[in-house]
């Protein structure tokens, strides 16, 4: 049996690693609209747009001018802290448009797409000739370390920094998310070779997140990774709850956390010596055609357009969402798929809809959260809309949010800390080792209405700020 020491308090504490993690605090969200384990035809669109926030804390610095022609994997822009990280095209075209908002702030870059896709050619690389820096450097270049996060801050990676440990979740857990092990399926090869890729960066451990009844033997017998079972209602599949109970971020470690998607993006780029953007998208929600709820391939950028186009209910409103509906992104009927979501989820707006007594009504399938965690009560899937059912109350609920909240960290009081702008308090607090999803699920459930993951993503930019002073 394989056993790792964690500190808490400075007592350790032993956990057999042959064993599941059982997560107890946590809730998932029965949705209607999950998708069925089928591939139908690639999503080809006119048009790719790049969004600059999608890499959180990226400052970019455009590279290209309007009409200027570019290759999948042709630079866009870079950051101004780091210049070595790049964002670039996902597809082959013109650069149409270059859009900026309130005070020339980047807002994202259009590209017009060739028919066929030109790939700008890396060259194929061993991995057991490549130096750590190498490989960094070789990421850097081809855009890819833009998709890696690290803790703390859950903002892009410093390409100076050694990972101490690198974490990828082999699940997800989040509502009508795609299953990791059918993305996963027939491509194995790039999935190992990503994960090799970044065994060789770190100094640590690649640990790798499974569910118990994992199947897929290339989750189950990976090389080069520490395996770790994972079971529990959402947020499991989070990367924060998974090194909150592995091995703890402290002051002045950083750890990396990347998608399964992005690890085959990375396994793909070392064989094949070219950045391939395409990944399989859910499309799922209760609002699409129970005909349509299943995988496409579709390159990052990519418009939706062609995607929902007579595969969602008509004659009322819809929202379509780039991800969940926890964490996602509001992107309209004409929106994107924007970088790191692996799901496009359609519900009603509810707009049309006018409920008796409104948010008040007695309704425990809406506004009854202890349906969903007293498990003695049936789980059925229901149909949400896209209602906030109340407005933002000037007040925080004592314990409300422990409930849903998995990580030894006191959720309210960071928050407060957070508020007042009381740094010391959030570093006490435990602010190093969450990102801004941790705190879907508080939100969710918040009966102040309060947007925790927008306070979460300030208080973290503003400590970073602070640190870099």
């Amino acid at each position: 049996m394989k056993f790792i020491t964690l500190l808490y308090d400075n007592n350790p504490l032993d956990i057999n690693m042959d064993q599941a993690i059982k997560i107890k605090k946590g809730l998932d969200i029965h949705l209607a609209g999950k998708p069925e384990e089928t591939t139908k035809s690639t999503i080809v669109s006119p048009y790719y747009t790049v969004f600059p926030d999608d890499f959180s804390g990226f400052v970019p610095k455009v590279m290209v001018k309007a009409g200027e022609e570019v290759a999948a994997g042709t630079p866009l822009m870079y950051d101004k802290n780091h210049p070595s990280i790049q964002v670039v095209s996902p597809v082959s075209g013109k650069v149409a448009t270059i859009e900026r908002g309130e005070k020339r702030k980047l807002q994202s870059i259009v590209i017009q797409a060739e028919k066929t896709n030109r790939y700008l050619f890396f060259g194929k690389k061993n991995l057991k000739s490549l130096s750590p820096e190498t490989i960094k450097e070789s990421l850097a270049q081809a855009g890819i370390l833009a998709f890696i996060r690290q803790r703390p801050y859950d903002c892009i990676v410093c390409p100076e920094d050694t990972p101490r440990d690198i974490f990828v979740s082999g699940f997800f857990s989040a509502p009508l998310a795609p299953n990791v092990e059918y993305i996963i399926r027939g491509r194995e090869a790039d999935f190992q070779t990503g994960l090799n890729a970044l065994a060789a960066i770190t100094s640590g451990k690649v640990y790798l997140s499974i569910r118990p009844d994992c199947k897929m033997q290339a989750l189950k017998n990976a090389e080069n990774v520490q395996i770790v079972s994972f079971e529990g209602p959402h947020p499991a599949g989070n990367a924060s709850v998974q090194i909150s109970h592995i091995q703890p971020v402290n002051k002045d470690e950083v750890v990396w956390t990347v998608n399964p998607q992005d690890v085959l993006l990375i396994g793909c780029f070392f064989r094949l010596g070219i950045v391939d953007m395409t990944r399989l998208v859910a499309l799922v929600g209760s609002e699409v055609n129970e005909t349509d709820r299943a995988y496409y391939p579709m390159i990052i950028g990519a418009g939706i357009q062609n995607l929902v186009k007579c595969s969602v209910t008509e004659c009322i409103d819809l929202r379509y969402i780039s991800g969940n509906v926890l964490t996602g992104t509001h992107i309209g009927a004409n929106g994107s798929l924007h970088a790191g979501d692996n799901q496009i989820t359609v519900i009603p707006e509810g707009d049309e809809v006018n409920d008796f007594l409104g948010w008040m009504k007695p309704d425990w399938i809406v506004n009854g959260i202890n349906r969903w965690i007293n498990p003695s009560r049936e789980r059925t899937e229901y149909a949400p809309d896209a209602r906030l059912k109340g407005g933002e109350r000037a007040m925080i609920m004592s314990n409300e949010w422990d409930r849903v909240f998995p990580m030894d960290i006191l959720p309210e009081f960071l928050i407060r800390a957070i508020l007042g702008g009381d740094t010391e308090k959030m570093e006490k607090l435990g602010i190093y080792e969450v990102a801004p999803e941790d705190f879907a699920l508080c939100e969710y459930i918040d009966t102040s209405k309060m947007e925790l993951q927008k306070i979460v993503r300030q208080g973290l930019d503003q400590l970073k700020m602070d640190n870099r002073k």
